[in-house]
């Protein structure tokens, strides 16, 4: 039974966010990225982490290796949201849940509005959308916290590929 009274979710909580970071930061461990490193600078884990999963044999998965997989994946993204955009995670009551709860990361976007995004689903997406892509997947979340600029697709039909790749010869 979970602990309703402020406290216990407040302490609920920070197991989750600890935990997150925990598995987030032994994962880096684990593919040579030191826990401090990876603490201060939690993209430095992206390469190792995508050659990782470029090697995976996704084809001969069994259930437990996808939702280890996606254990791993949903702590990265969380962990690296929260050290990177001063994000936080967050419990949301949801019936539809088998465990009537979501954990959600929280972030005030560009708009200084507060946005949420469930990593679990973004991840979830990449396993749809395969090959997995750590940088799409980390783009996609930041995309829905909007925490990055949106470019106007309009406005870039006028611009050359030579003014946007700064081309030698280039007065900028």
């Amino acid at each position: 039974m979970q602990d309703q009274t402020p406290n216990g979710a407040a302490a609920e909580l920070q197991e989750w966010t600890e935990g997150a970071h925990r598995n987030a930061a032994g994962l880096a461990s684990t593919l040579g990225v030191a826990p401090e490193r990876y603490a201060d600078d939690p993209l430095l884990l992206l390469p190792g982490l995508q050659s990782y999963v470029d090697r995976l044999p996704l084809g001969e998965f069994e259930q437990s290796d996808w939702i280890g997989l996606h254990t791993d994946l949903t702590s990265y993204l969380g962990d690296l949201l929260v050290r990177r955009h001063r994000a936080r995670w967050v419990k949301q009551d949801d019936s539809t849940s088998p465990a009537g709860y979501r954990f959600f990361v929280e972030a005030q976007g560009l708009d200084g509005k507060t946005h949420r995004v469930e990593p679990y689903d973004v991840v979830m997406e990449e396993f749809e959308n395969l090959p997995i892509e750590i940088g799409r997947m980390i783009a996609n979340a930041e995309a829905v916290l909007n925490l990055t600029p949106q470019v106007d697709e309009e406005s870039l039909g006028d611009v050359s590929l030579e003014e946007l790749m700064g081309e030698p010869g280039d007065s900028r």
